[in-house]
């Protein structure tokens, strides 16, 4: 257990060294990249989305691959595609840049739907199917996704069911004048994050991921998150509540949250702190469009919190 704390403490501040004054989000990532699932990062241009993808990837000593999304962009581009071999009369799968450790997918709404469910697949059972043909991903896998709001121009909302696969989802913020004054500073000769070194191996990150699962959890904390995912789905505000695939994704990420802090079992608080970013992207307001709606559905989670009983 000391030697997982040592290196979740050394993972966060090699990042903090690159992206100043940001701490919850940086928590928040790591409890996605942990817990075996997927990070979306949604913000207005400019405050540090790629940057921070940038920061946790250099700091993991896996293979990295970027993909900068683009109106243009097709599946194959992503997955891989079968090319004939005319000395051998067949066909040859080549991998696209998704069979990777770690793929910092940058500006994903400005791709097409089509385009941005090839992810689907790959994010929910960690394999590409291409011709008839499955191929597994490596292990582990993770997508660390940027998105500008959807009211900017030249951008697709992600569907619902893409949006599923992500566990968490965080914005990150303008940063306070003292700390902005202090970014300035850090890039005096350059991006920080470009000088940042790999501090986790590749076989370090599976066994705290492997840790993770042993987090205990105990069965009234079970009964605390059923009890807001069932509110989800019975609330008059609502059209759509979270999934069941959802209530799994809290429940893991609250044994991560629990490693982070240091802890083999998970409290109430984990549970709380971790409702808006695991949630929020996941259920959907009645009357609503894209714009607005996440800060309606985080205000509908607390309201659901609020009467939701907590477990003594």
């Amino acid at each position: 257990m000391a030697d997982d704390q040592q290196l979740i403490a050394g993972l966060e501040q090699n990042i903090a060294t690159a992206i100043l004054g940001k701490p919850e989000p940086i928590h928040l990532s790591l409890v996605a990249l942990l817990a075996g699932g997927h990070l979306l990062v949604e913000d207005a241009p400019g405050v540090g989305k790629t940057s921070l993808a940038k920061a946790l990837a250099r700091s993991l000593s896996c293979e990295f691959k970027r993909l900068q999304f683009t109106p243009d962009m097709l599946p194959s581009d992503i997955l891989g595609s079968n090319v004939f071999l005319p000395n051998r009369g067949e066909f040859e799968f080549r991998p696209g840049p998704i069979f990777t450790n770690v793929l910092l997918a940058d500006e994903i709404n400005r791709t097409t739907p089509r385009t941005q469910s090839a992810l689907l697949e790959a994010m929910s059972e960690g394999q590409v199917s291409a011709e008839g043909k499955t191929y597994p991903l490596p292990s582990p896998f993770f997508v660390l996704a940027t998105q500008n709001p959807f009211e900017f121009e030249g951008t697709y909302p992600l569907p619902e069911n893409q949006l599923d696969r992500f566990m968490v989802c965080i914005e990150i913020g303008y940063p306070s004048r003292d700390v902005e004054k202090n970014v300035l500073i850090n890039h005096r000769d350059g991006e920080p994050g470009d000088k940042l070194k790999s501090v986790v191996n590749t076989e370090q990150l599976r066994r705290l991921q492997s840790a993770v699962r042993a987090v205990k959890v105990e069965d009234s904390l079970n009964d605390y998150i059923l009890e807001i995912v069932e509110s989800t789905r019975t609330h008059e505000q609502l059209h759509l509540g979270v999934s069941t695939r959802g209530a799994i994704t809290l429940y893991r990420a609250v044994q991560g949250l629990a490693l982070i802090e240091g802890r083999n079992y998970a409290v109430t608080d984990d549970v709380k702190r971790l409702v808006l970013p695991v949630l929020a992207h996941r259920i959907v307001v009645k009357g609503m469009l894209h714009e607005g709606r996440r800060d309606r559905a985080k205000a509908v989670l607390r309201q659901i919190m609020n009467k939701t009983p907590v477990p003594s």
